[in-house]
């Protein structure tokens, strides 16, 4: 079971939109700078780089998680919301029929296609022990909450992510309740191209 009340989760806004000296963007560059996650780079690089662009052009929102207890940033998540195309073949028939509710289907390629709720980023603060105050289940949990707070004054019903393909990783969001639907490779210009695993759950 959750804590909620261990951890304060701060929407990035709050100190972008804020006059407040102790808030404001400098401040918030200066809470990011303390976050480091050496296993996933790129997990980092998104925070530090590119969090504070995305929010402001609302491509995505990303929050910030806080021990409660020591105000220690141990984490964050990023939340956007994506269309997203679901080949029929590649789930079950009751999820066919919730994806039914809400999306456009394709009788003749057998696709759904939706806004769905992107869980973007999840990453853990490795900088001095700060791991140590959250597990990843309850880093999910939280960005899970949000979700269910968006929806329930927009809608919706399905929440997606991609992951590498690393089996301990995937076993993580299988336990989490995610289900494994496709595949995508990634197109940059400056990283090799790769595969990722895309999961769902629905809400």
């Amino acid at each position: 079971m959750l804590e909620t009340n261990r951890y304060s989760v701060i929407n990035i806004r709050r100190y972008l939109n804020s006059d407040n000296p102790k808030l404001g963007e400098s401040r918030l560059l200066q809470v990011l700078s303390g976050f480091s996650c050496l296993r996933n780079p790129d997990v980092e690089r998104f925070l530090k780089k590119s969090s504070v662009e995305f929010t402001k052009k609302n491509q995505s929102v990303t929050y910030l998680v806080f021990d409660i207890s020591s105000m220690v940033l141990v984490g964050y998540f990023t939340l956007a919301l994506k269309p997203l195309t679901v080949r029929g073949e590649t789930v079950s028939n009751t999820v066919k029929k919730k994806l039914l509710r809400v999306s456009e289907w394709d009788e003749k390629s057998d696709t759904y296609t939706m806004s769905a709720y992107l869980i973007a980023q999840l990453g853990k603060n490795f900088t001095s022990g700060a791991d140590q105050k959250i597990t990843g289940e309850e880093l999910l949990a939280l960005a899970w909450d949000k979700i269910k707070e968006i929806q329930y004054l927009g809608g919706g019903v399905v929440t997606f992510l991609e992951a590498e393909n690393e089996e301990k990783l995937l076993s993580f969001y299988r336990d989490n309740r995610f289900s494994q639907f496709d595949t995508r490779q990634t197109a940059s210009d400056t990283d090799e191209a790769h595969e990722l695993v895309q999961l769902l759950r629905l809400l």
